[in-house]
């Protein structure tokens, strides 16, 4: 349905704008330094799963929603926001005890996963993205549309696991090795509290 050659250039291009910072693959960062590579993994997959949802949307034009209407952009990057500022609280008040190298964390994976989907949905620049960009690679002669999108959201999928699930083992490497010092510890719980908090600032403040 579609060319090599575009699958394979819109393969590269998402692999590099999976690696451009970004609200995503910053809380992979942060959650497998903080508590380990099984940690990181399952908000990779949480994230990617929040990604199923936007490509849905795009496909079947519900992403039109988020572009035209302001109220419902604006809810719902409100509720993103709130969840990132309740990510950061939680970060803030963890004891640097709980938290070596994702040993004793009282965040177990099913949870972490559930994050990254409540992180990934919940930010509507996410579905105005893939609004603007699945399009750019689809042609209406090669066939239905719809099918196109969702074979082109399922690359851009495949991308992500492979960026983001580099970032959590590598995170995770760094945070088993930092987890021996509890005041490193306690530091990195605080620079990940900041980071949610500046995500949270700046998700409110897009247009």
């Amino acid at each position: 349905m579609l060319p090599i050659e575009t699958s394979v250039t819109f393969f590269l291009a998402s692999l590099l704008l999976a690696l451009v910072p970004g609200p995503d693959n910053i809380f992979v960062l942060t959650q497998s330094a903080l508590r380990g590579k099984v940690a990181g993994l399952a908000v990779t997959l949480g994230l990617c799963t929040g990604l199923i949802v936007h490509t849905t949307a795009v496909a079947f034009g519900l992403a039109v929603i988020f572009q035209t209407s302001a109220l419902a952009f604006t809810i719902l990057k409100s509720l993103g926001a709130c969840y990132l500022f309740y990510l950061a609280w939680k970060a803030f008040r963890m004891e640097a005890t709980l938290i070596r190298a994702g040993k004793g964390t009282n965040a177990p994976p099913a949870r972490l996963y559930q994050q990254g989907i409540i992180m990934n949905i919940t930010n509507p620049k996410v579905s105005i993205f893939f609004l603007a960009f699945l399009p750019q690679f689809a042609d209406p002669a090669r066939g239905p549309l719809t099918a196109q999108l969702i074979l082109l959201g399922g690359i851009f999928i495949l991308a992500t696991i492979l960026v983001f699930g580099g970032i959590a083992l590598l995170a995770g490497t760094l945070g088993e090795w930092l987890s021996h010092s509890a005041k490193t510890r306690q530091i990195m719980n605080r620079v990940a509290g900041g980071i949610f908090v500046g995500l949270a600032l700046k998700l409110l403040t897009t247009t």
